[in-house]
């Protein structure tokens, strides 16, 4: 087994500054070479604990500050997103990606947000109505509801 210190949220595994055992191939093959995760070592330990005090300070305004974006996100309502597509058809030539998400909730006067907090596991390859899940913190969460609409090509 191997000791490591997330840098990131890794699901089902804990999130940055956390101390884990995993196997040793998950973090030499995965974990390790993705950025992920940094081997644990005393100093690295020590650094982990004051930027976790550092963390814990600022966790509440963030909390706060999570909660008024989703209260934004909410009172947005549908998102509109277009994608190209073949005439009378209801799939896209494409995908509906994160980064084109984010742009079209800043267009309509939604918060800017880094395209990560969205989870698109299943791609939007069709026009019509989506949700998307936004994790903007470990303790909140918000839905985001598309609307896409063709455009021909």
């Amino acid at each position: 087994m191997a000791k490591i210190i997330l840098t990131t949220d890794v699901a089902n595994l804990g999130g940055p500054g956390d101390i884990v055992e995993v196997k040793d191939g998950y973090a030499r093959n995965y974990l390790l070479p993705r950025g992920y995760a940094i081997p644990s070592s005393k100093g690295a330990e020590k650094n982990v604990r004051t930027i976790q005090r550092a963390q814990e300070s600022r966790r509440i305004r963030d909390l706060d500050h999570a909660r008024e974006i989703k209260a934004t996100l909410e009172g947005l309502g549908a998102i509109q997103l277009t994608g190209k597509a073949a005439a009378g058809s209801k799939k896209l030539f494409g995908s509906v990606t994160a980064a084109e998400i984010v742009d079209a909730i800043k267009a309509q006067g939604g918060p800017l947000l880094d395209k990560r907090v969205l989870d698109l596991r299943d791609h939007i390859k069709t026009t019509g109505k989506h949700t998307v899940h936004a994790r903007l913190h470990p303790d909140v969460k918000v839905d985001v509801r598309l609307e896409v609409k063709a455009v021909s090509a």
